[in-house]
Parts: C-alpha cells; sequence; structure tokens
C-alpha cells in the first residue's frame, strides 16, 4: 500500500495526458476522469490509473484533484452541482487548478472549498504538449503554505520549472498577464512579417533578422515554424483558447483600472478570427488572417523567398 496521497485528474487532454503519466510514473495512485476522446482515457488505465464515474466520487477517494479544463465555466461545471467536487468534498480535500481560467471565479471557488474544510490551489501552465509529455512544464502556483507544501512534491511529477508567484488565485492573474504578452506577441509577429511580405522583405529574412538578434525568442521560433516552414503543428493552441484567455485579462484589467490599450487591441484581433470561422485554428495561423485581411497569400510569399 502506498503511503503517498491519492491523486486525481480530470481533462487528460493534449496537456493533461503528459501531466497524469508522469504522476502515475511518480508512484502516486491515481484516479482520472476523461471527456468525449476515450483513447488517453485508455492508454492511462493501462498504465495502472483507475477511472471514476464522476467528479463527487473522485472527492471522496482522493486527497488531491488536479483540473485541467478550457476555462472557467467548465471549471465551474466541474466543481459545483450534485455531482460535483464540491459535493463529495472532505475536510483536507486540496484541488489543483492548472486551466487558465478567471482568477474572479477561482477566488469564488476557493471560497466554497473552504467551507467544505478544503483548498484551492491554482497551477496554471506554460510551455506545450511535448514538455507535458517530458514533465518539464512552468507552473505558476497561487496557494498558501500548508497546501503548497503538500502540492509542490506532486507539480514536481509534471513541471520543471515551479514558481510560486503568492496566495489563492495569483497563479491565475499571472498566467493572465504571460498569455496577454504571447498572444499580442502573435498578433505583432503577423503583422509584422505581412507588413514585410507587402513590402517585399520575405517571411524567410523576417525570421532570419529577428530570430538571430535580441528580439528572438521561443515564442517567435514556434510561430515562424508555422509562418515561413508551415508547420501545423508547432503551437498546438487554439486561437479560441488564446481569444478566451486576452477577454480575462481585459477583464482583470478593468477589475483594478488598468490601461489595456494593447490587450483591447489584441482581443480585437482574435475576436476577428474567431467571427471569420477560424476559432479552432492554431494561434499561428493568425498569420494567414492577417495576411488575407492584406490581401496577400503568406503561402505563396515564403515560395517566393525560397525562389
Amino acid at each position: 500500500m502506498s503511503d503517498k496521497p491519492v491523486v486525481g485528474f480530470i481533462g487528460v487532454g493534449l496537456m493533461g495526458h503528459g501531466m497524469a503519466k508522469n504522476i502515475l510514473k511518480g508512484g502516486y495512485p491515481l484516479w482520472i476522469k476523461g471527456n468525449r476522446d476515450r483513447t488517453p482515457v485508455e492508454d492511462l488505465l493501462g498504465q495502472g490509473a483507475q477511472e471514476a464515474a464522476s467528479p463527487k466520487q473522485m472527492a471522496e477517494t482522493c486527497d488531491i484533484i488536479h483540473l485541467c479544463l478550457s476555462n472557467s465555466p467548465q471549471v465551474e461545471g466541474v466543481m459545483r452541482g450534485d455531482e460535483g467536487i464540491l459535493a463529495g468534498a472532505r475536510p483536507g480535500l486540496i484541488v489543483v487548478d492548472c486551466s487558465t481560467a478567471d482568477p474572479a471565479s477561482t477566488e469564488a471557488l476557493a471560497a466554497e472549498l473552504a467551507e467544505k474544510g478544503g483548498a484551492m490551489v491554482d497551477a496554471p501552465l506554460g510551455r506545450t504538449p511535448k514538455e507535458a509529455e517530458e514533465g518539464m512544464l512552468d507552473a505558476m502556483v497561487g496557494a498558501d503554505d500548508a497546501s503548497f507544501a503538500k502540492v509542490e512534491p506532486v507539480i514536481q511529477c509534471w513541471a520543471g520549472n515551479i514558481n510560486r508567484v503568492g496566495g489563492v488565485g495569483a497563479g491565475h492573474k499571472m498566467k493572465l498577464v504571460m498569455n496577454l504578452i504571447s498572444m499580442s506577441y502573435a498578433a505583432l509577429y503577423a503583422e509584422a512579417t505581412v507588413l514585410a511580405a507587402k513590402s517585399g522583405i520575405s517571411p524567410q529574412t523576417v525570421r532570419q533578422v529577428i530570430g538571430s538578434s535580441r528580439l528572438g525568442n521561443g515564442f517567435f521560433d514556434t510561430f515562424m515554424r508555422y509562418a515561413v516552414d508551415r508547420d501545423k503543428d508547432a503551437h498546438k493552441f487554439s486561437i479560441f483558447n488564446g481569444g478566451k484567455d486576452v477577454r480575462y485579462a481585459n477583464a482583470m484589467a478593468a477589475k483594478v483600472n488598468a490601461p489595456a490599450l494593447i490587450a483591447s487591441a489584441t482581443r480585437h484581433y482574435f475576436a476577428t478570427a474567431e467571427a471569420t470561422g477560424h476559432g479552432a485554428d492554431y494561434v499561428p495561423s493568425l498569420s494567414d488572417r492577417i495576411a488575407e485581411m492584406g490581401g496577400i497569400d503568406l503561402a505563396e510569399e515564403v515560395k517566393k523567398g525560397e525562389g
């Protein structure tokens, strides 16, 4: 019998599968609850995980539950209701929300869980599904001292870089700041690449000059892997999710009366892409949307650059 806490995991998708796999590798008993796609669920069951029938059952069984979902309404859905985590919560339960969520929602759920004797930890993620499978994600954690001490060894199974940024809610605030920066980069890189192409500078040249300068960074590299190499899997993060995060960031700015001029412009870029039916496409394809607005085909501009 393991003396380690029993861990639950809800949301074993692109990011969650690798995280859950690495929790199993860390020797923790694991319960999972999947969604419509049974492939990652069956894979984890084959590695020794058990499947919970509901979030309530998971709360009754587990000591620490991870959530890795798309947005706050989904998190609220698994927390509340007759079959939700709160319905089965008992004193000592810790819920670690790895989603990118609205901090106001996180703080409200934390208060509801505290009434049951449990604690909420927000630990949103940085990096990609590749690092999730490798156990090398970034985590920005909001937690009280006691809860952080209990969950840190589990987080170490799936994160290579852990930053505790404050109390509950602080992790989600930091993640929104991070994603506002990255999604604004996406809009800027798309617009700058199209401006260059329409001015006779190839996308390849943009990548070479900027990538080899102090302006280069990892996000630029993955963005240009799509824009230039046409690698559709360079950054598996949808425009819809990026737009959601920017909307949350704008709401956070409004709540604290912070200027949001760039945040508002970035929101407009993503809202336009979603409104034209491209929400399910990955973020780097924003370059194609801006190219269309500029009356060019970016893939054709890349071919010209090869000639």
